[in-house]
């Protein structure tokens, strides 16, 4: 092995271990946790303050990795198939992910998309959930929050897999809290 191959190997474990070493002190909100405060532009570029929300509505918080992609797609056609439902349950749904506004402003009108997407484009509120990227955090995770009115979160489900199974565990948990 040359010289340059060893020394490539090297600084490749190194970002690897960093990784993961880096993502093992984020820990995942669970059931019991507060829904932390924050803003985020959405999809028009507005600020949207999740403290206007809090006290005021049940929230399905879902982080999922990118607009218009067959997972995330799948996911957010779900939501928009059962909207009425978490309408009725008085649930706000928000997405968010870290592309931009005129992303998310594409992926509303090509899919009839009736919720707000929020853009994380630092991941900072991803962090703030403790939201783990997948496969040496390459691909930002997938996981949904369930908090009630008083923002308390009441379920969290994490599965890159199955997209759809999160719109029905979070109308599971919603059904359960009235």
């Amino acid at each position: 092995m040359t010289k340059a191959i060893v020394i490539g190997i090297i600084v490749a474990l190194g970002l690897v271990v960093f990784t993961f070493l880096n993502q093992a002190d984020v820990s995942t909100l669970q059931k019991g946790d507060k829904v932390p405060l924050f803003t985020l532009k959405n999809q028009n570029s507005e600020v949207f303050d999740i403290a206007n929300f809090i006290g005021k509505k049940n929230l399905v918080i879902y982080f999922y990795p990118k607009d218009d992609t067959p997972g995330c797609t799948k996911e957010a056609c779900k939501f928009r198939d059962e909207f009425e439902v978490f309408t009725d349950l008085d649930a706000l749904v928000i997405g968010i992910s870290a592309d931009s506004p005129e992303s998310h402003t594409e992926f509303i009108e090509k899919y009839t998309l009736p919720f707000t997407l929020l853009s994380d484009e630092e991941n900072e509120v991803r962090k703030l959930f403790g939201v783990k990227g997948k496969f040496m955090n390459i691909i930002p995770g997938r996981v949904t929050f369930i908090a009630d009115k008083n923002g308390i979160i009441q379920y969290a489900f994490d599965s890159m897999g199955n997209a759809e199974q999160h719109v029905e565990e979070a109308r599971n948990v919603l059904e359960n809290l009235k």
